[in-house]
């Protein structure tokens, strides 16, 4: 059986090396779709606002307080599907070569661990914003459906903190590591 020689083999291994490198860009419609998703937000958003503008000329409305938290639920969603469509992109695509100086100064700088705090902390957010809705609306709400988004926001939470205690562990382990 005769051996393949070196140049053969090297030259196989660059094609597939190329082949998996390039692959990366097939994640680029995923964050296009994320894109649209933003723009389904926003229109979402502008639906929720023209009636809660519209209750705040009635007298005694009392869903404005429970409007503006449809409305901050909204902006936290965008905002996370912003950092992760951002931080995603330049992690495993390609690096955003804005021409603009307003340039958010965290882009670039979010890495993979801190993706994941920032998911944990929006996610907690969120919930906590459907527990304070839920705790407005408390007589339309049996005990049961309480405890169960009591018990899911506080998931969230202590997952976030754990995330973040995991991260720490790991940083000082590293910074321990390069001591020695």
């Amino acid at each position: 059986m005769k051996e393949q020689s070196p140049d053969k083999s090297l030259w196989a291994e660059r094609l597939i090396e190329n082949i998996i490198f390039r692959s990366r860009w097939l994640l680029a419609p995923f964050y296009l779709g994320l894109v649209l998703g933003l723009v389904a937000l926003l229109i979402r958003f502008g639906l929720e606002l023209y009636p809660l503008l519209s209750a705040t000329l009635q007298p005694e409305s009392g869903s404005i307080i429970l409007g503006v938290l449809h409305l901050i639920d909204l902006s936290l969603v965008a905002n996370l599907v912003l950092v992760i469509m951002f931080s995603g992109y330049e992690s495993f695509v390609s690096r955003i070569d804005s021409a603009s100086d307003d340039r958010p100064t965290w882009m670039g700088k979010i890495d993979f661990s801190g993706l994941k705090i920032k998911l944990m902390a929006s996610m907690a957010a969120i919930s906590g914003i459907y527990l304070l809705e839920a705790l407005l609306k408390l007589p339309s709400q049996t005990t049961t459906m309480l405890a169960w988004k009591v018990g899911i926001h506080l998931t969230f939470v202590v997952s976030g903190v754990l995330f973040a205690l995991m991260d720490w562990i790991e940083s000082r382990a590293k910074h321990n590591e390069n001591e020695h």
